[in-house]
């Protein structure tokens, strides 16, 4: 047996793992029936589609072919982690669009073709966006700047 896509054969096995986990922990709730649900019986229903799903990718993944997955890049992942962690520890003391300008333009130097004017143009959409979706659309409490 060949795996033929590792990508698919991966993530199979990650569907699997997720939807066996979720009715084994759903078990120790009580299931009911079809009629008169459980707190246990959708977590289990869905657990079991989830690895139902995950077979069919990994059955798939000995069937069709795709191209190799590309090597993990443990470097771009830590840039990146660092990106969101300045943003929970900017939100709070700079504001709203200090931490979005700053997780933006510091996760895009993860990629590996970087341009400084496509990230500051992306973080500056992506500011004025988070602003008015959660500021205003939303009413969320959040300082905008230092000082605001």
């Amino acid at each position: 047996m060949k795996i033929k896509s590792p990508k698919d054969f991966w993530a199979g096995l990650m569907f699997i793992a997720f939807g066996l986990g979720f009715a084994f922990v759903a078990q120790n709730y009580e299931m009911g029936t079809a009629i008169r649900m459980g707190p246990g019986y959708f977590p289990t229903l869905l657990g079991g589609l989830l690895a139902v799903l995950g077979l069919v990718v990994l059955g798939q993944s000995l069937v069709v072919s795709d191209p190799e997955v590309p090597k993990f890049k443990l470097g771009a992942l830590a840039i990146v982690l660092v990106g969101i962690c300045l943003f929970g520890f900017l939100v709070r003391s700079a504001g709203l669009i200090p931490a979005v300008l700053a997780l933006i333009v510091v996760s895009s130097i993860a990629h590996s073709e970087f341009k400084w004017r496509d990230a500051a143009l992306l973080a500056v959409g992506l500011a004025a966006f988070s602003v008015v979706v959660f500021h205003y659309g939303l009413g969320l409490p959040f300082k905008l700047y230092p000082g605001h």
